[in-house]
């Protein structure tokens, strides 16, 4: 598994999560720089990653790409206007090298990448009074949902290239992320996340944390794990809307990302893979193992201190990666944005 962490201070930040050498027991990690330089002019405000490919944008417009393989840069993308807010990629489910990249700004425009090379496919404009917040790409790779700056939540076709639906909400929305599964999603208002719908957008349990949530990820397992101003990391119930663990004091600050090691990017093999890796503000990135949560406190498997001040966290494993060979025919389910370039 590596891991990639943007600063305030303009730094990215490479890590692999690898077993540690001569160690008595089996399960003991070890999390080993690949690179760390200041890749842009302003504080960086999102990373993203899938397969070998990582990507982070800032305040400086521009979004670079990374290739966590050869720990090296692929270059930069330079098709915004304004900061670059939130970062997705789209994967298929049948391969493991990610097939598109998406990106929106303080502007409220997303933009539609091809993964393999990266091109720019379009530019929609998604929302017209304020920046987008926070972009999440369903299963499918069919559609978007994006919640932004003006209390709305929209629906962008992927497909055709162009917003289908814009509603308001109660309040603005920080975050909004589909399940694993496509089936429902998640939105963050405040200390309050709540769980919706896909079909419907209805709203179908609201959780309150009682502080500020900053992030949050989903797992194959049913659960929402969400990390913010209290310091924890905690996991939610979405088939019951209740907290079904948490570690408290993960952090000794505000907690800034999560990345739960899912089936897609698990390389043991395992049913169920048990890693989920946090990163607060004080530069700390923590990695746990989360059955240990449910009995007793648990201590981190393994650790590492950036000393610098943390913005946001994703994750991807490099192993069993599969790209489209030369000839192979990828069906339209596979590619969005068909009909936008």
């Amino acid at each position: 598994m590596s891991l990639i962490a943007g600063s305030y201070e303009k730094f990215i930040w490479g890590f692999k999560l690898k077993p540690l050498k001569h160690s008595s027991d089996g399960g003991a990690l070890t999390l080993t720089k690949l690179f760390c330089y200041p890749s842009h002019l302003s504080p960086i405000s999102s990373v993203a990653a899938a397969g070998p490919v990582a990507a982070s944008g800032a305040g400086d417009d521009t979004i670079h790409l990374y290739d966590l393989a050869a720990a090296s840069s692929l270059g930069s993308l330079h098709h915004h206007s304004a900061t670059v807010t939130a970062l997705c990629f789209y994967t298929p489910s049948n391969l493991s090298f990610p097939r598109n990249l998406l990106s929106a700004s303080a502007d409220g425009s997303v933009c539609i990448f091809d993964a393999d090379p990266f091109v720019h496919l379009t530019t929609v404009k998604v929302h017209k009074k304020g920046g987008v917040n926070s972009l999440s790409v369903h299963p499918s790779g069919k559609l978007a949902l994006t919640v932004g700056r003006d209390e709305c939540l929209a629906m962008v076709n992927l497909v055709r290239g162009r917003r289908s639906f814009c509603c308001r909400l109660a309040k603005e929305a920080s975050l909004v992320g589909f399940d694993l599964s496509g089936e429902r999603f998640f939105m963050v208002m405040g200390d309050k996340v709540g769980i919706h719908e896909a079909e419907d957008a209805r709203l179908v349990w609201e959780m309150e944390s009682g502080k500020r949530v900053l992030c949050a990820a989903p797992s194959e397992s049913g659960l929402l794990y969400t990390g913010g101003e209290d310091r924890s990391v905690t996991a939610w119930d979405t088939k019951t809307g209740k907290m079904a663990y948490q570690i408290e004091d993960a952090h000794s600050t505000r907690v800034k990302g999560i990345v739960v090691l899912s089936k897609s990017t698990d390389t043991s093999g395992e049913d169920d893979p048990y890693l989920v890796t946090s990163a607060s503000s004080d530069g700390v990135i923590r990695v746990w193992d989360v059955r240990m949560a449910m009995k007793e406190r648990p201590l981190p498997l393994a650790e590492v201190n950036t000393k610098s001040r943390l913005t946001c966290l994703a994750g991807t494993s490099l192993k069993s990666l599969r790209r489209p060979q030369l000839g192979e025919k990828v069906s339209k389910e596979d590619t969005i944005a068909d009909g936008a370039s």
